[in-house]
């Protein structure tokens, strides 16, 4: 269970979860709304062949959604398209869904006064950071958990949001190519590494590192933007 959730939390955030379907592609995704009024509205970018369902994000969106903040999973790709292995590095394509899923998200009536975030995975904070880099002030904050900033190239320096690079210690080659994104990155940014973690943050304690450090930033950063 994570920290601060009293055994009945997970039925109240059940009972306000919902699906939603998002134009023009029809993609399937998850709404999330805390128990009490949001600071924000968070949506995940995963990448590398997931899907909504991945565990490690709908653990971090829970343990967000407990801290007052909105949360917006959803399938970048069809099932057809993730079937088709190019499909998944296609960074473009799952910024062009996210940009989708973001002008789905600022004229929707439960989440259209919410200032807006993005947590990425994998190639899908490449996605973030390129989106991020189109929207300019319209996204709040930006974090990458064992990402890809790397794949987002010319759009790094573009990007305005607050970005927090989180990799694990023990992910060396992605380290390094999140250390080579921050230092082109011209916003106000940082890099977080977990100590003794690996890529898929799998080792005791990694993930509950993940969501304090993204949990922090998103609600200061956000909270900064003077929106309720």
């Amino acid at each position: 269970m994570p920290i601060g959730q009293t055994p009945d939390a997970p039925r109240r955030n059940e009972e306000r979860l919902r699906t939603v379907r998002i134009p023009p592609f029809q993609l399937e995704g998850a709404l999330g709304l805390p128990a009490g009024p949001a600071s924000g509205l968070v949506l995940f970018a995963h990448g590398s062949g997931s899907s909504r369902f991945s565990p490690r994000n709908l653990h971090v969106a829970s343990a967000l959604r407990q801290s007052g903040l909105a949360t917006l999973l959803f399938d970048l790709l069809s099932e057809r398209e993730a079937a088709e292995r190019a499909n998944v590095f296609d960074v473009d394509r799952l910024a062009e869904r996210l940009l989708a899923a973001t002008a789905w998200a600022q004229t929707s009536a439960a989440t259209r006064a919410m200032p807006l975030a993005y947590f990425g995975a994998s190639t899908g904070a490449a996605a973030a950071l390129i989106a991020a880099a189109r929207l300019g002030d319209e996204i709040g904050a930006v974090v990458s958990r064992g990402g890809r900033p790397d794949l987002a190239g010319e759009a790094l320096p573009r990007v305005t949001a607050p970005t927090l690079l989180i990799v694990g210690g023990e992910d060396s080659d992605v380290l390094a190519l999140n250390r080579a994104a921050l230092r082109a990155l011209r916003c106000k940014a940082a890099i977080e590494i977990v100590p003794g973690a690996t890529h898929l943050f799998e080792e005791p304690g990694a993930l509950e590192a993940v969501v304090d450090l993204a949990r922090h930033w998103f609600l200061d950063h956000l909270a900064a933007r003077g929106k309720g």
